[in-house]
């Protein structure tokens, strides 16, 4: 105990440590003078408000300290007039000259120009067309007054990037300019990315000849230059536009970075970033006499149209917060804030370490660094949180992916702890030994309980004859057919139970309700009433002879309820889908099951199941209230009290699913009949008034979170990232943050090492097989998100029979038709977030490698039931299996037949060992 919670303090102090390592100090030049020029475009009640006059004030007055001049973007307030007749009203927009002056900036005036045409040069609508133009002529009068009235105006930009995006003609945009310059007396240019003014042939040139000086926008970022190359590239812009045109004043009119949002290419945004790209450029521009403005003075909350960084160009924060100092060392003022936030809840989630009786050290530093994983994934999501803009559909896009991961974490921990312990923690303590010791005189009578309905008769006569065979000397056989009407079913069975003697019980009941609950209940009535313990076991499943003198002798111990022996296979051979299978249930037999019995926390799983009669009639019986009766009763024994026990040495081998389509429903029936247990006793397991111990209850919480949540979760997620599909790839907008696809990728990850190291560990089966039984396991994502969604809109299914035995019925359609569906929409959504992600935002990646991760499930279940219809999986192994076990099962045989079972699935496992 002492060394683990050493393990835990260690590892909090080492993830300190690492937040120590990660802090940077960058050295910047320092800049002690006011800047050149700064944009500001306030628009604080969104895209269409503009600021109070009490508003501009107060960002002047956070302005004046660092800037000589301010650079507007707009004369007016872009207000349409509602009718050629109604006089234009003054806004307080057109205060602002005189507002700056009160704080002595000095104004460059913009001027915005609407689009007369389309980007492509066609015509706009005629009404569109003339809005514009009459908003344009609203825009160039009052910029002329104003220059006209306010002395601190010095110069009129006339337009912004309007070649660029489209909306004039060279001519219109002279025009407007010659016009402002006629009727003003500073000087007049337009503002225009580098290479408007550089490759536009003839055109740059007029340009520049109708101007006074040269107004360029260099902004590295939207050219995908890296951002240790950013001033540089600013610079040669400038050097190259001063060559093309010498004599010429060139002003770098927009210089910036992004603090915020996605990389572009090769440039990464950043507050590190800006402040030492700012700080680095004003520093360069001053030494070589460049004339610039620095975009722009606060962050624009409402700009969501400019990708991700179109919010976060500011100097400062939308609070009015330097988001850097201007001289010393750049750092995050943050950083050790996040990390005390990562550091506690990575020690919080580390603290249930401590209870983990007889814990390895091994054990103890995986999920230490799990848990502080997870509290760095925290401070991480606090940091995108609190740095950053929302609109309400992206925080509420955000926080519903926030909510929905929680589980998916909740699930990924569970599965370190399972890794932690299978590979590092100390071996089962609690699996029963065999044979065990029999006390002296001590064999109680066991009546085995085998219910059947519609079951292909030489089956169920085997499983018979195995029973027949039972070294044990007190036990009989009650069997139970109920609502088969065929005779070819139940005579057969019926004549073969009085060949087998008076041991054997027969019943054949019509109208029986309650499906397998019922049979069970009615076999219980038909028991000798000096039955002590109750075994159960499926119509398919042939007894090895040892199995009942090798477990009755555990309820010597009057604690103990029952005990659960594993399901094995004796068809396992039959086709590769059926080795798929039976390697996707032996890992659940001997991982999952060997796990749950160290908490005694088992999953009654029905056949080969041991109960005490006085266990079983505490609980009032087989229950009809959920379609597992089983597992239901198994939990309800131990809210009891009773001890639980299991050994995963094979006792038995029943037969497979016969198709896909089979193995599916059997799936979809534990699932829906799995939540419907949690249903029932959720509210008992939370009021504590069970006598579960704290281990049970968070075995069987986790178990249904990690079974029925991932696979509900995993497939609701995959649903709505398809849907944002489209809005990533044409909109550019709402990209998912690495908060968010990280974690997807991270738990699909943690599943993958989880299913081959606990494979490799604990199950006997080559590896091939074990990669079919991923698949297998992987197949039933949807059946069993599908069985959940059915589970919270309905109370009860019809009990749906297992198709075994090669009776079922050819398939008419594919078994896997929605599976094969999603999984191709999400390859074919990966395929064009891939193909439009043109400036490789890493995000977008991400969230196109997360499409691929979740098309795998979809695509496993397609594969499986291809294979099921391909010749490569045609085998009739079964047709010939019963008939052949039916022959040997002479009287002096009878003993063999489980021996036989289990040579079979030797055999198969020996097969499928010397193909791999």
């Amino acid at each position: 105990m002492r060394s683990v919670a050493m393990v835990v303090a260690l590892a909090a102090c080492l993830h300190a440590g690492v937040w120590a390592l990660l802090e940077t100090r960058q050295v910047a030049p320092d800049v002690s003078k006011p800047l050149a020029s700064v944009s500001y475009d306030s628009r604080p009640g969104g895209k269409d408000t503009r600021p109070t006059i009490e508003q501009m004030r107060a960002d002047f007055r956070a302005l004046a300290p660092y800037t000589r001049t301010i650079r507007t973007y707009a004369s007016t307030d872009g207000k349409l007039l509602t009718s050629p007749d109604e006089q234009p009203v003054h806004s307080d927009w057109e205060s602002l000259p005189a507002v700056a002056a009160e704080f002595g900036l000095k104004l460059t005036l913009g001027i915005w120009l609407e689009p007369t045409q389309n980007p492509d040069g066609t015509p706009l609508p005629e009404k569109q067309r003339k809005d514009a133009e009459t908003l344009n002529e609203r825009e160039i009068r009052t910029g002329i007054e104003l220059a006209r009235r306010h002395s601190n105006i010095v110069a009129i930009v006339v337009g912004n990037e309007t070649l660029y995006r489209g909306g004039l003609t060279v001519d219109e945009l002279i025009k407007a300019i010659q016009r402002v310059k006629k009727e003003t007396q500073v000087p007049v240019t337009t503002g225009e990315i580098v290479s408007s003014w550089t490759e536009l042939g003839r055109d740059s040139i007029r340009l520049a000849a109708a101007v006074d000086f040269i107004a360029a926008h260099a902004l590295p970022y939207w050219n995908d230059v890296p951002a240790n190359q950013a001033v540089d590239a600013a610079v040669n812009s400038y050097n190259m536009l001063r060559r093309a045109y010498p004599g010429k004043r060139v002003v770098i009119a927009e210089f910036g970075w992004p603090s915020a949002g996605y990389n572009r290419g090769e440039a990464m945004p950043g507050r590190a970033e800006q402040a030492n790209i700012i700080r680095d450029f004003v520093t360069r521009a001053d030494a070589l006499g460049i004339d610039y403005n620095i975009i722009e003075a606060f962050d624009q909350p409402w700009k969501t149209s400019e990708g991700s960084v179109g919010q976060y160009w500011g100097l400062f924060g939308a609070d009015h917060q330097p988001k850097f100092q201007w001289s010393g060392l750049i750092a995050d003022p943050d950083h050790w804030k996040l990390g005390a936030i990562a550091v506690a809840v990575g020690f919080l989630v580390s603290l249930p370490i401590l209870a983990i009786v007889g814990a390895t050290l091994g054990q103890a530093l995986l999920l230490a660094f799990a848990a502080h994983v997870v509290g760095a994934w925290t401070a991480t999501v606090f940091a995108f949180w609190n740095g950053h803009y929302f609109v309400a559909g992206s925080a509420f896009a955000l926080g519903l992916g926030i909510v929905l991961l929680v589980p998916l974490v909740l699930i990924a921990l569970a599965r370190v702890q399972e890794i932690a312990t299978v590979l590092f923690g100390p071996p089962p303590r609690r699996l029963l030994p065999a044979p065990l010791p029999v006390p002296a005189g001590y064999t109680p009578k066991v009546s085995i309980h085998v219910p059947a309905h519609m079951e292909p008769p030489e089956m169920l006569k085997a499983t018979l004859d195995s029973i027949a065979a039972l070294q044990y000397p007190n036990f009989e056989c009650v069997v139970v057919i109920n609502n088969t009407p065929d005779p070819a079913y139940w005579r057969p069975v019926e004549e073969h139970c009085r060949t087998l003697g008076e041991r054997f019980k027969f019943l054949n009941v019509e109208g029986l309700s309650g499906f397998k609950a019922g049979a069970l209940r009615l076999a219980l009535e038909h028991s000798d009433p000096a039955t002590e313990i109750i075994g159960v076991v499926d119509a398919d499943y042939a007894v090895t002879p040892n199995w009942l003198k090798d477990l009755v002798p555990a309820f010597a111990d009057p604690k103990v309820g029952l005990i659960q022996a594993p399901q094995d296979h004796r068809d396992g051979a039959r086709t590769p889908m059926h080795r798929a299978m039976c390697g996707e249930y032996s890992g659940f037999f001997d991982i999952g099951m060997v796990l749950r019995n160290e908490a005694n926390a088992i999953i009654v799983h029905g056949t080969m199941c041991l109960i005490r009669k006085a266990a079983l009639e505490s609980t009032g019986g087989w229950s009809s209230d959920t379609i597992c009766e089983d597992t239901d009763l198994g939990l309800t024994l131990l809210e009891q009290g009773w001890l639980a026990h299991y050994t995963d040495r094979r006792y038995g081998y029943g037969l497979l699913p016969d198709s896909f389509e089979a193995f599916k429903k059997q799936r979809h029936r534990w699932a829906f009949g799995g939540l419907q247990i949690a249903k029932k006793h959720c509210r008992r397991l939370l009021s504590g008034t069970t006598q579960l111990t704290r281990d049970q209850r968070r075995e069987f919480a986790m178990g249904w979170l990690n079974w029925l949540g991932a696979e509900s979760v995993g497939v609701l997620v995959a649903l709505l990232n398809l849907a944002w599909v489209p809005v990533v790839a044409f909109l550019g907008i709402a990209i998912p943050d690495k908060i968010l696809t990280l974690p997807i990728l991270a738990t699909f990850a943690i599943s993958l090492i989880h299913f081959v190291a606990l494979y490799r560990a604990r199950v006997d089966i080559p590896a091939r097989q074990a990669a079919a039984a991923m698949l297998a396991a992987m197949a039933m994502q949807w059946t069993v998100a599908r069985a959940v969604s059915y589970g919270l809109i309905r109370e009860h299914l019809p009990f749906v029979r297992t198709a075994k035995g090669g009776n079922s019925r050819r398939r008419t359609q594919f078994p896997a038709f929605y599976e094969g569906i999603l999984g191709s929409l999400l390859v074919l959504g990966a395929t064009i977030i891939f193909a439009t992600n043109y400036e490789q935002v890493r995000e977008i990646s991400l969230f196109g490698d997360v499409l691929l991760i979740q098309s795998l499930p979809f695509l496993a279940a397609a594969a499986l039931a291809g294979l099921e219809g391909s010749r490569a999986n045609d085998f009739a192994f079964w047709h010939g299996l019963a008939p052949r076990l039916a022959a040997r099962l002479r009287p002096s045989r009878i003993a063999e037949v489980a021996i036989i079972a289990g040579r079979e699935t030797a055999v198969s496992r020996q097969a499928d060992e010397g193909a791999a």
